[in-house]
């Protein structure tokens, strides 16, 4: 079955003046939708298959396009507002037709101009493609299987006291210490995280940036120093603050000191009273 609001794999069955047809399956007698001329080339012919993201037109008519939109059904996503009428708000997501926000699913009225995360979903009553901003009512609605160390996708959406909060492989809430962070976050953005615990209150996660495989992380570190000592010649001690060694080489003074101890002992380095010198 074709998913509106997704990519599809799908075959080109025939051409038409005003584009090409497209189906799931060479033997396949149903659900077919139309790839529009402007997406056409004079390389394809019948039976390729092709990667389409289908959505539906200004008629509600599914259409496939080879166009990549910012973000799809079941995900979330910073997107900007590009007018507003008597409907509601229609946000830019890198298609032609932009993505409708009703007026029921702003939390805040939304103005021309204005970013907001929605979350995309579709709208099994009218087939539509639509996004909301009410973002809650799609967190944490399955219990997370998790496992400590556990690889997850993090889209960071905002800050507080205690650090940054994100949503989890579009699931779930977590939330990336203050003081684990040794590498600048940007609000909207995507960064690969480890799951450290699910908390048994209320099932949200704490998030780490660090690679959990320590080694590969201080050979890392250890690299950035090494790279730094090329270009620079300044020396670092050891005994340089926390604060100094987070703001130069992003990481914490214990995995600094770590990473000094792994490059001594290679040969890589050695270390007199004025601090750290490269090694010819």
């Amino acid at each position: 079955m074709i998913q509106i609001g997704n990519y599809n794999t799908l075959i080109i069955d025939r051409f038409v003046e005003f584009g090409a047809y497209l189906k799931e399956s060479s033997d396949s007698s149903k659900g077919e939708v139309l790839l529009p001329r402007r997406y056409v080339d004079d390389d394809m012919r019948e039976g390729d298959e092709l990667t389409v993201f289908v959505y539906t037109d200004s008629e509600d008519r599914p259409v496939a396009t080879l166009e990549q939109p910012y973000a799809h059904v079941g995900q979330f996503a910073f997107l900007q507002t590009a007018q507003v009428n008597r409907v509601g708000a229609f946000l830019d997501w890198g298609l032609q037709k932009n993505l409708l926000v009703p007026f029921k699913e702003q939390k805040i009225k939304m103005f021309p101009g204005g970013i907001y995360l929605v979350y995309i979903y579709l709208d099994h009553n009218s087939k539509r493609v639509v996004a909301s901003a009410k973002i809650e009512k799609f967190l944490d609605n399955v219990i997370p299987t998790y496992n400590k160390n556990d690889k997850v996708d993090a889209l960071i959406i905002g800050r507080n006291p205690l650090g940054y909060t994100a949503i989890v492989d579009n699931l779930h809430r977590g939330l990336i210490y203050e003081n684990e962070i040794y590498q600048p976050l940007e609000i909207g953005s995507h960064v690969t995280a480890f799951v450290k615990n699910v908390r048994d209150e209320d099932g949200k996660l704490d998030l780490s940036l660090n690679n959990p495989d320590t080694l590969l992380r201080i050979e890392k570190i250890g690299e950035t120093i090494l790279d730094i000592l090329h270009r620079d010649t300044f020396r670092i001690s050891e005994k340089a603050s926390a604060d100094v060694i987070k703001e130069i080489f992003h990481c914490s003074k214990k995995d600094f000191k770590k990473a000094v101890g792994l490059l001594y002992r290679e040969r890589k380095i050695v270390i007199d009273d004025k601090g750290i010198v490269e090694l010819a």
